[in-house]
């Protein structure tokens, strides 16, 4: 078991570690949409990619969320197969948002052994929602085009 501060630590380098893997400028909050978002996220127990939808006004996050939704086989076949959509996702602090994510299990930022896994999983993952995202970004951006 680590300290806090070793957590702390360890969980900062292996950031370092990820960004020196994979050199790259991620689209991460740059998508030009309010609230609309992609994410990493590690713990000592798995590894995600997602894409949260949110935006406070809840028929914008509906919309939003439609549109992806409208979309999923797409997703599905072309980009990343493993995805799951949520629309109605509650965060720990009680907050409502809309998720799509794909997951790796049983890795953890704490062991050194599974980084290799962990930054490749994220690479290839985030690369494909990216992906995804260039190629439908016009019809996402769009409010005014339902689903």
């Amino acid at each position: 078991m680590f300290s806090k501060e070793e957590a702390q630590q360890m969980k900062k380098q292996f950031w370092i570690e990820f960004a020196e893997a994979y050199p790259r400028k991620w689209l991460l909050f740059d998508t030009k949409i309010k609230d609309f978002s992609f994410k990493f996220y590690v713990d000592n127990k798995k590894a995600k990619v997602m894409l949260d939808i949110e935006n406070k006004d809840e028929e914008k996050r509906k919309i939003y969320y439609e549109k992806i939704e409208s979309l999923r086989m797409l997703l599905w076949e072309e980009h990343l197969p493993d995805a799951i959509l949520e629309r109605n996702f509650y965060l720990e602090n009680g907050k409502l948002i809309s998720r799509i994510w794909v997951e790796l299990d049983n890795v953890s930022c704490n062991n050194k052994n599974t980084w290799p896994k962990i930054f490749d999983f994220f690479y290839e993952q985030m690369n494909a929602f990216e992906i995804f995202f260039y190629e439908y970004e016009d019809y996402i951006k769009d409010l005014e085009i339902n689903t």
